[in-house]
């Protein structure tokens, strides 16, 4: 059985107030010439249900200052906005299914891919057979873009610099820095990281003591943490997702495993592992692909300046938002510039002002690649310090110095 679709309308007045379209509903379906409608297949529930929920908050977020500003002006005409979106559990194949839902029945114009490299690459092939414009604002694997998908587009910048920059960095900061443990989930982004990172990290002159992978699902790291503590690496870098990062956190500490420099990616990028992890996240780095440190101005759609989303993104919800949010209002812009520069929702029509795409957002610049990928940039360093997320690197928007775990 399918799920029910959340209809939200540019009338819509804050997340309590959305209107409840049952699928299928008689008028649900109905494409009206006035109204965009993006369809968004969501993880609101099961493991990816923290992500997918971010994504829902800030579109329901950005929706609210397209009403505020009375829509979107498209070829003379003023368009109403609706996002409509299913919750397909975290399971990908589920996910294929309702983007094509979305795109055969609900008569979406645009979609909106869900969390993560994975589960964006089936719904790319979904997009690309019905030739349906995707932004996809959180994936980040070049795997996924490398399939000569013409429809798909994405607003991360590639993952492969952040290891890069990062090795470099931590070798400035610690010049001692010999050995290093990579251990990552296997999965696509995960599994590109800790890939990355290990070529990265030989690259550079280090020796990788410990390069292994762990299942999706794997409830239990103690056997690898028990190997990463032989080794006895001066770097820790492990690859996963926020609850895989959380629990192997806990057994480097059960199993006393030390180390100056400890990185899990994507980890301090997210509230819910700093919270998760309390005391035992002092210290730990990632990379991100967005911090609200940035100041960008000048920004196409609803918020002309980084500081601007900040302020609406802290008054609305009382947290600071993290690169999830930032990447997917951002998403939303760069659509709502396309289907103005088209001129219309003809797919095809958006399918090419999305290539031709070069903007600034409150986020950064959109500037896609020949195969859909944002173009590279430098990429945050961050760092869990005294409970607060410090920006590292790079030095135009640094905020404090690398401190080693003691």
């Amino acid at each position: 059985m399918l799920g029910k679709s959340w209809k939200y309308t540019a009338n819509a007045v804050g997340l309590s107030t959305v209107a409840l379209v049952a699928a299928g509903a008689p008028g649900s379906a109905a494409a009206a010439d006035d109204v965009l409608r993006i369809g968004a297949p969501l993880a609101l529930t099961g493991g990816l249900a923290d992500e997918g929920k971010k994504q829902e908050a800030v579109w329901q977020l950005w929706l609210d200052k397209v009403n505020d500003a009375g829509g979107i002006e498209v070829g003379g005409t003023t368009m109403q906005v609706e996002f409509v979106q299913y919750d397909y559990q975290t399971d990908g194949k589920r996910a294929g299914q309702l983007a094509e839902k979305l795109i055969t029945d609900d008569e979406v114009d645009v979609l909106m891919a869900p969390f993560g490299s994975g589960h964006t690459k089936i719904v790319a092939a979904v997009a690309e057979r019905y030739q349906v414009p995707l932004l996809a604002c959180v994936a980040s694997s070049v795997s996924v873009y490398d399939q000569g998908f013409q429809y798909l587009f994405g607003t991360l910048a590639p993952n492969t610099g952040m290891t890069e920059s990062m090795t470099v960095y931590f070798k400035e900061q610690m010049p001692e820095l010999e050995k290093v443990a990579v251990y990552g989930r296997d999965d696509v982004f995960p599994k590109a990281m800790a890939t990355a990172l290990a070529n990265s990290a030989s690259a550079a002159g280090l020796e990788v003591v410990y390069d292994q992978l762990y299942s999706v699902g794997t409830m239990d790291h103690s056997a690898a943490v028990s190997a990463i503590k032989a080794a006895e690496p001066d770097w820790v870098y492990m690859t996963g997702y926020t609850q895989d990062l959380i629990l192997g956190r806990k057994q480097m500490e059960d199993l006393g495993v030390t180390a100056p420099i400890v990185t899990m990616v994507t980890g301090p990028a997210y509230r819910e592992f700093t919270e998760g992890l309390g005391a035992l996240a002092e210290g730990v780095t990632s990379s991100t692909w967005w911090h609200h440190a940035t100041a960008y101005t000048g920004a196409i759609g609803p918020w002309s300046s980084t500081a601007a989303f900040y302020a609406d993104f802290v008054e609305t919800f009382e947290i600071d938002p993290d690169y999830v949010h930032g990447s997917c209002a951002a998403a939303a812009d760069v659509l709502v510039h396309a289907v103005q520069q088209a001129g219309s929702t003809d797919n095809q029509a958006v399918r090419d002002a999305l290539a031709e795409t070069e903007v600034l957002t409150f986020y950064g610049s959109i500037d896609f690649g020949e195969n859909g990928m944002n173009q590279g940039r430098e990429m945050p360093i961050i760092q869990v310090q005294d409970e607060e997320i410090k920006v590292l690197y790079p030095a135009a928007i640094a905020g404090a110095e690398m401190k080693l775990v003691e």
